[in-house]
């Protein structure tokens, strides 16, 4: 029985096809996917996600952040249950693999394990964590930060989107406020399987990556405030442009995460005030993301920003103000689940690698609260959060068969 546990494989077929079925749901002209947290489109595709788990026959619970956990039951139901998901949620011009991947693979994994009647010890549970993305509220990963302690469901839903509408008014709109506590319970282990999001495994011929961690991020909303004036009138040696101000910073900013191999440093967002074209700008406004894999080198690279920002400002007579929107710390995985991973890969004879996400994941607010491990295969030229992600069936059948073997070390069968 053990050997034919061991040899077990998911139906890659349907779940490729459940892959797609979910990419209608918000598909865009160029073959993505637009289903931004809490609108229409992601309550279809929750809507779609619940029906195919009430199908299945699994038990489900959805928290006062719209945390989804569909349940299938073990043995001994007094135990803690190993969960696995990701989010439906996606970006603007997202595609059809990021995060959504990850909840048809844990949702394939209980498909598999009740076509061969296997039972685990240990209840699964797959899990549809709520604004993973944070495209239309902040921070990013919301929904598993508020299961994870990191911050209080209060503060969650009085987040506000660009019109004004917080996020509790956004689950409260589209029916998935639900009532059972976010969080605050055991959780024997957490696997989450992804695109990798960028181009080493496909560059090395890799198809499964065992990952070893996230790098930890700080990002921050900088604003360098001038004064707006008439284009013509003011004469160059009087003007005080924020906009000419902020151009080094960013420069600087890239050079920072230039600085070391394992570093990221990126300006993805700028507003600048008042934006017309015969205007000195008085204001610009713009995001920093930090990513390194040490808390000691995120500390250097802020007061590097710091610095830059204070030298450029003083020599230009603007002011300047950061705030810190979003930290957490380098996050390594646990062994336990590592090794699973690893086990998995070598048993079906996969390449693979251990490498480090540097992207941020649900499964980092988890780590904090219990045993969590990621599964990593190759996407298209490394390209995610574009409408032209892209992923090969045999890659996403591999790595889903290594969470199914991940998943059975750590529930054990029955």
């Amino acid at each position: 029985m053990l050997h034919d546990i061991q040899a077990l494989t998911v139906n890659g077929e349907r779940l490729w096809q459940s892959l797609m079925d979910m990419a209608h749901i918000g598909a865009t002209p160029k073959g993505g996917v637009k289903r931004i947290a809490l609108t229409p489109e992601d309550k279809a595709g929750r809507d779609q996600f619940i029906a195919w788990c009430t199908a299945q026959g699994l038990s489900l619970t959805i928290d006062r952040m719209g945390n989804i956990f569909a349940r299938r039951e073990g043995s001994d139901p007094t135990l803690p249950p190993v969960i696995s998901g990701s989010h439906l949620d996606t970006q603007p011009t997202g595609g059809r693999f990021d995060g959504c991947y990850g909840v048809m693979a844990a949702l394939e994994v209980c498909r598999t394990l009740d076509d061969h009647g296997i039972q685990t010890r240990h209840p699964i549970e797959v899990a549809v964590w709520t604004n993973e993305e944070g495209t239309r509220f902040t921070p990013v990963m919301e929904g598993s930060g508020v299961f994870a302690g990191k911050f209080s469901i209060e503060h969650a839903r009085e987040q506000k989107d660009i019109d004004g509408i917080t996020m509790g008014a956004a689950l409260d709109a589209i029916g998935y406020a639900g009532d059972a506590p976010c969080g605050g319970r055991p959780v024997a282990a957490y696997f989450e399987a992804h695109i990798e999001q960028g181009p080493v495994l496909e560059n090395e011929d890799k198809v499964i990556g065992v990952v070893s961690g996230g790098l930890g991020q700080r990002w921050f909303d900088v604003t360098v405030s001038g004064m707006a004036a008439h284009a013509g009138p003011t004469p160059m040696h009087l003007r005080r442009d924020a906009l000419q101000g902020a151009a080094p910073i960013i420069a600087a900013i890239d050079a920072i995460g230039r600085a070391h191999p394992d570093t990221r440093a990126t300006v993805g967002h700028m507003r600048v005030e008042p934006n017309s074209r015969n205007v000195i700008p008085g204001s610009v406004h713009f995001s920093v993301d930090l990513r390194a894999p040490a808390d000691a080198m995120l500390a250097a690279m802020e007061a590097q920003l710091r610095e830059a920002a204070t030298r450029e400002c003083t020599a230009r007579r603007l002011d300047y103000t950061m705030v810190q929107t979003v930290y957490f710390p380098p996050t390594p995985f646990a062994d336990v689940c590592k090794n699973a991973v690893r086990a998995a890969a070598q048993r079906y004879g996969y390449p693979h690698r251990e490498l480090v996400s540097g992207a941020g994941h649900d499964a980092i607010y988890l780590a904090s609260v219990c045993p969590t491990g990621m599964i990593f295969v190759p996407c298209k030229d490394g390209i995610s959060h574009n409408e032209i992600e892209d992923a090969q069936p045999p890659h996403i059948t591999a790595g889903c068969n290594v969470l199914l073997q991940a998943v059975l070390e750590l529930a054990g069968v029955a």
